[in-house]
């Protein structure tokens, strides 16, 4: 796969390197004097291919990761610190300053999106614009909650206060894939519902945390978040073995999940919100409108190469019309533009994992071994940074393509003639996030709908996964989540049902017409009731 060489706009270009020198403890942006590493970009700046360093990140030890911990405990303080007991309207106010500190830095965070991990310019637009519109719901999702709570119920003769109130200490780990987004659809609800946090940014889209760091030291008190650079395993595995974490919120793997949450040596107190791996089908019957199919098939698994949980990795295709599929899939599939992120009109970008290509092609050479072909021309086509999208026919179960979220560039398709066969494969899957439907019959949609409801956490019909929009649930079943994220539900993720319980009696109704009149205390409070 031959890549031509064009001029980067210069807007876009790095003329200088960004070195992060400091990380975030105590409200401090302590300058860190040690190792460094090295952050590249698969994207290159010159003529003959070549990676490009855009800046260098500190590499933290174990010391440095308690010392974060530490901060986050003793903000917290066992419930008793400034964060966890503030009023409502006093820790949404810290949150709007954040977010209007963090739109001043939309250029930089955008410039660095497509840089560090490749996404094109109208997607990372996208990503930071749609994160802080996850903000502002997420702030007034919160306010409504607080009216919802505001009142006093009563049953069998004891007034009850309901609210929700905060965990504790979080370790919150985000993904490379939205670095931005996703990361905050874990740390903002974590934060706003009173926990205090340690955040350790992706290894990929590392640099792009950098433009907000003074925004966080800014907008929050003292020690509530804490921001650390290095390797995961270094800094997550001192933290989690002091079993003073209370969340451990990580979008990622598995088989990561399991490893840091084994070091915690209390795991019943241990809550866990997981946004974990997906291998969503799409299931396209006979009567399905087939272009309408093809196009969000298409988008589906290709959207950001494809390296998205929600992103369909593979086609179920009825034997009636998968030749036909097939052949118009393979030709839009070319058709698709490469280039980089600024590009006009690109929809395939540089992979940021310099191993990716190799890994791609491993499960390619696998599928064809054991009797698939690439039947799109240019599927496979490989250049320094990139492999072309390959559709592979007819994939089989013992495929590793099958079995393994591949995260990338490759596309398997399987025939089928009963609907029982997609549905039987994936109630033995790990997973159980997604699934995408294509038909109009409602007597076969009815009773797969019913099935499909029950495998996995969103049936969407005639349409691709998608993640969005953020209100709705965001989870799944199996390996694919623990616990839901969303505006709504990760505020709830994040909290726990907490309340003052009185029974009605003269002395006890005084004492709580006076707690109100007087507002001293910041858990009875209504703030939000206009």
């Amino acid at each position: 796969m031959k890549i031509q060489h064009t001029e980067i706009p210069e807007a876009y270009r790095i003329t200088s390197l960004l070195n992060q020198k400091t990380y975030l403890v105590s409200g401090e942006l302590k300058e860190w004097k040690g190792d460094f590493s090295e952050v590249y970009s698969t994207i290159s700046s010159t003529q003959e291919y070549a990676p490009t360093l855009l800046g260098t990140v500190p590499d933290l030890g174990e010391n440095e990761a308690l010392e974060a911990l530490d901060s986050a405990y003793k903000a917290y303080d066992k419930g008793q610190g400034l964060w966890p007991t503030m009023r409502v309207a006093d820790r949404i106010e810290c949150m709007e300053e954040f977010a209007e500190q963090m739109k001043t830095k939309r250029d930089e965070i955008v410039k660095l999106l497509m840089w560090e991990i490749g996404k094109t310019l109208p997607d990372s637009e996208k990503e930071f614009d749609r994160t802080v519109e996850y903000i502002y719901d997420t702030i007034e999702d919160y306010k409504q909650m607080d009216r919802d709570s505001a009142n006093f119920q009563k049953n069998s003769g004891v007034y009850a206060h309901i609210r929700r109130g905060p965990l504790g200490v979080v370790l919150c780990l985000g993904p490379y894939n939205y670095p931005l987004n996703e990361t905050f659809a874990l740390l903002i609800p974590a934060l706003i519902m009173g926990n205090t946090a340690v955040f350790k940014p992706a290894k990929h889209g590392v640099l792009l945390l950098s433009p907000l760091m003074e925004a966080f030291q800014n907008s929050f008190p003292e020690g509530v978040v804490n921001v650390i650079y290095g390797r995961g395993r270094v800094l997550a595995t001192p933290i989690m073995k002091t079993g003073k974490v209370d969340v451990l919120a990580l979008i990622g793997n598995s088989v990561s999940a399991n490893a840091i949450q084994a070091n915690h040596p209390f795991k019943n107190r241990l809550r866990l919100v997981l946004g974990l791996e997906a291998k969503n089908p799409a299931i396209v019957l006979p009567d399905a409108d087939l272009d309408l199919a093809i196009d969000e098939c298409l988008a589906g698994a290709t959207s950001f190469n494809g390296q998205r949980c929600t992103a369909l990795k593979i086609m179920y295709v009825h034997e009636e019309i998968v030749a036909e599929f097939n052949k118009r899939f393979g030709e839009k599939m070319d058709a698709l533009k490469f280039g980089n992120p600024w590009d006009n009109g690109v929809k395939l970008t540089p992979l940021p994992e310099p191993g990716k290509p190799a890994y791609i092609q491993e499960l390619i050479d696998d599928a064809i071994s054991k009797g698939a072909k690439i039947i799109n021309e240019k599927g496979g086509e490989t250049s320094d940074n990139y492999i072309f999208p390959a559709v592979l026919y007819p994939a089989s179960k013992d495929m590793r393509v099958f079995q393994e979220e591949q995260f990338g560039p490759v596309t398997p398709v399987v025939s089928f003639k009963d609907i029982q066969e997609p549905l039987d494969d994936m109630a033995a899957s790990n997973y159980g996030q997604q699934v995408s439907i294509f038909g109009s019959d409602v007597k076969t949609l009815a009773p797969l709908i019913d099935a499909l409801v029950n495998l996995v956490c969103r049936v969407n019909l005639n349409s691709a996964a998608q993640r969005g929009p953020d209100v709705y649930p965001f989870t799944g079943r199996k390996d694919s989540a623990v616990a839901t994220l969303s505006v709504h539900d990760a505020l709830r993720s994040f909290s726990i049902r907490t309340f003052l319980a009185s029974k009605d009696t003269a002395y006890n109704n005084a004492i709580l017409e006076d707690l109100m009149d007087k507002k001293v205390s910041n858990f009875i409070s209504t703030d939000y009731l206009l």
